[in-house]
C-alpha cells in the first residue's frame, strides 16, 4: 500500500492536474494499492503524516510525495521516527533541488515508474535546525540565515509572484525580490562555531547556508560537496564581500564556481551553530520559520531512506 500525498497548488496551481492526468491513472492501470491524501493549507501534510504512522502498522512505510521541496520540508515534521520511512518524490514545485541533486526526473509520469519499477531504496541524511525558544525543525535539503531565508520570506507574501505562478512567469519574482533583497538584507557579525572547535568571527557577513545537498535556490550550487550520505553538513557563508561583487558571484553559484570570489568560504561539520550580531530571517527547505540571531543544526546520518534512479550511488 502507498500512501500518497498531494498537494494540489504545487506548480503553480497544477498538482491536482498533474495527479489527475498522469499518476492516478498509471496506478489504476498497473492496480497499485493506494491512498490518496490532498493537502488544502499550512499543517495539513504534517497532519496527515503523522496520522499516517500512528494508524497503519506497516513497516516500512512506502509514502510518496506529490509536491515541491517544501512539501517534503512539512511532511518530515510529521515523522517522529523518519527511519521507519520509505520516501517516493514525485517533484511538483518551483525549485525541486531534492530532485535535482538525486537526478530524479522532472516528468512525473517518469518519476512515478522510478518509485514503482526502476528505482532503489538507500539512505539519505537528514538534518535538524534549533532556534529561538529551542524550537526543532528537521530539513532535507537545506537551510539558511540572512539573505537567503530573507527572500524565501518576501516571496511567501508576494501577490506579484500569485499573479506571475498564473502565466508561468513564477521565476521573475525570485529574481527581482532577490535583486530588491541583496540590497535591502543588512549586514552582522557572525559567530561560527563548527563541531567543538572555537568560534569563528565572521565580519559583515550577508548569509549563512547549511546544507544536506548541493543544490538550493532553484539551481544554485551552493555546495558543490555535498553529499547527501556521509553525515556531514557543508556552509556556504557569505561575509566581507561588497554586495556589487555578489550580483557578480552568484551567477556563477549555478556552476559551483562562487567560492573564487574573496569573500564566499566554505566550511564542513557534523554541526555547527551561528550567533548574529542582530536578528536575520531563517529558512529551511525555502520555508521560512521564523528570525532570529541564534540557531544550531545538526546532521541526521541515514535518517530516511528514499527512492533513486538505478545510477545513483548505493
Amino acid at each position: 500500500m502507498y500512501h500518497i500525498i498531494i498537494n494540489p497548488a504545487s506548480r503553480s496551481g497544477k498538482g491536482r492536474k498533474i495527479w489527475e492526468q498522469q499518476v492516478a491513472p498509471i496506478l489504476k492501470q498497473e492496480q497499485i494499492p493506494y491512498k490518496p491524501y490532498f493537502s488544502q493549507k499550512t499543517g495539513d501534510i504534517s497532519k496527515f503524516v503523522a496520522e499516517i504512522l500512528t494508524q497503519n502498522v506497516d513497516r516500512p512505510l512506502r509514502l510518496i510525495i506529490l509536491g515541491g521541496d517544501g512539501t517534503i520540508n512539512e511532511a518530515l515534521q510529521g515523522m517522529p521516527d523518519s527511519t521507519e520511512v520509505i520516501l517516493g518524490y514525485i517533484p511538483t514545485g518551483s525549485s525541486n533541488d531534492l530532485a535535482r541533486d538525486l537526478g530524479i526526473p522532472k516528468d512525473p509520469s517518469a518519476a512515478l515508474k522510478l518509485i514503482l519499477h526502476t528505482g532503489h531504496a538507500r539512505p539519505m541524511d537528514l538534518a535538524a535546525i534549533s532556534y529561538g525558544d529551542n524550537t526543532l525543525r528537521r530539513f532535507a535539503v537545506s537551510c539558511g540565515i540572512g539573505y537567503d531565508a530573507a527572500v524565501c520570506e518576501e516571496v511567501a507574501r508576494s501577490k506579484l509572484k500569485k499573479a506571475f505562478n498564473k502565466i508561468g512567469l513564477g521565476k521573475l519574482t525570485y529574481l527581482g525580490i532577490a535583486l530588491k533583497q541583496l540590497f535591502a538584507t543588512k549586514r552582522v557579525t557572525g559567530q561560527l562555531t563548527l563541531d567543538d572547535n572555537d568560534p569563528i568571527t565572521i565580519e559583515k557577513m550577508l548569509f549563512t547556508t547549511g546544507m544536506v545537498h548541493r543544490y538550493e535556490g532553484g539551481g544554485f550550487m551552493f555546495c558543490p560537496k555535498a553529499n547527501d550520505n556521509d553525515g556531514i553538513l557543508d556552509l556556504c557563508i557569505a561575509g566581507n564581500i561588497s554586495k556589487l561583487l555578489i550580483l557578480f558571484a552568484l551567477p556563477t553559484a549555478f556552476k559551483g564556481r562562487h567560492y573564487r570570489f574573496k569573500g564566499i568560504t566554505a566550511y564542513q561539520a557534523k554541526q555547527f551553530r551561528m550567533e548574529t550580531s542582530s536578528p536575520m530571517w531563517i529558512h529551511t527547505d525555502g520555508e521560512v520559520i521564523n528570525s532570529g540571531t541564534t540557531l544550531t543544526v545538526i546532521c541526521l546520518p541515514d535518517a530516511i531512506q528514499i527512492m533513486v534512479p538505478p545510477t545513483k550511488k548505493p
